[in-house]
């Protein structure tokens, strides 16, 4: 059980008889969400993609240390993670004149650093894809558009067979892609989505989202067609958190 759902049944101050108590009158409880247990197997994807979202994160440091070193050097570099990159390289292999040698010695190892990242990522993206070809759960989600190996792994991850929700929208409710109720005097108002649970999965979704909205060349399908009336009416960034709630809580639909 979450402890949140624990707090409310210990009485007065914490100690461990009360926090015993409390979890036994907790699990009695008939409306009780349960944590599942995980596989062996769950727990290894969950670390790979914990890895490679710690590559993720260190890749992005030298992009946003970069600019501003070429600033100070009176340079001038392209926005955008791949333009920098290929022009880091460039700059550490070629040289220029408009640079000392001390700014050439660390836009080379700068440019070495970012080599070895984007191979570990790389690699743990070839990995996750070898894994995905292997497990039927993995290859029956990548049906749904917009969902590759990296979201099928880290969901069938994180819920497994998804055994634990009752119905597709409470896994998209868990994702906190559905609106936050405020309730008040029996009048319901809706607001922005509730940005609960798996936060690293909801990015997933909201950028396996954005594919469907800008990539898809088939735009004739009801779920382009869909998308495509919704974003006449609203934001593009609505219209892509919609599509990932619809992925994650109503597949068949997609």
């Amino acid at each position: 059980m979450s402890p949140l759902y624990v707090r409310p049944y210990v009485k007065v101050h914490k100690n461990d008889d009360r926090d015993a108590e409390a979890i036994a009158e907790a699990a009695t409880r008939p409306t009780m969400s349960f944590v599942a247990i995980k596989s062996e197997e769950q727990l290894d994807l969950q670390a790979l993609h914990r890895a490679r979202e710690r590559a993720g994160d260190r890749e992005d440091a030298p992009d946003q240390s970069g600019p501003g070193l070429s600033d100070g050097a009176r340079i001038r570099v392209g926005a955008g993670r791949h333009v920098f990159q290929k022009e880091l390289m460039s700059f550490a292999a070629e040289g220029s004149p408009d640079l000392s040698h001390r700014i050439l010695l660390m836009l080379s190892d700068m440019a070495m650093e970012l080599a070895t990242i984007n191979g570990r990522v790389d690699a743990i993206h070839a990995e996750i894809k070898a894994l995905a070809r292997m497990d039927t759960d993995m290859q029956r989600l990548m049906e749904i558009p917009g969902v590759g190996p990296t979201i099928a792994s880290a969901l069938v991850a994180a819920v497994g067979t998804g055994s634990s929700f009752a119905k597709g929208r409470d896994l998209a409710a868990w994702l906190g892609l559905v609106p936050r109720q405020i309730t008040t005097g029996s009048k319901a108002k809706l607001v922005g989505i509730s940005k609960h649970g798996n936060r690293y999965l909801r990015k997933l979704f909201i950028h396996g989202a954005r594919t469907v909205l800008h990539l898809v060349r088939d735009r004739t399908s009801p779920i382009t067609r869909w998308v495509d009336s919704l974003k006449e009416r609203a934001h593009v960034n609505v219209a892509a958190v919609a599509m990932a709630n619809k992925m994650a809580g109503f597949p068949g639909q997609c």
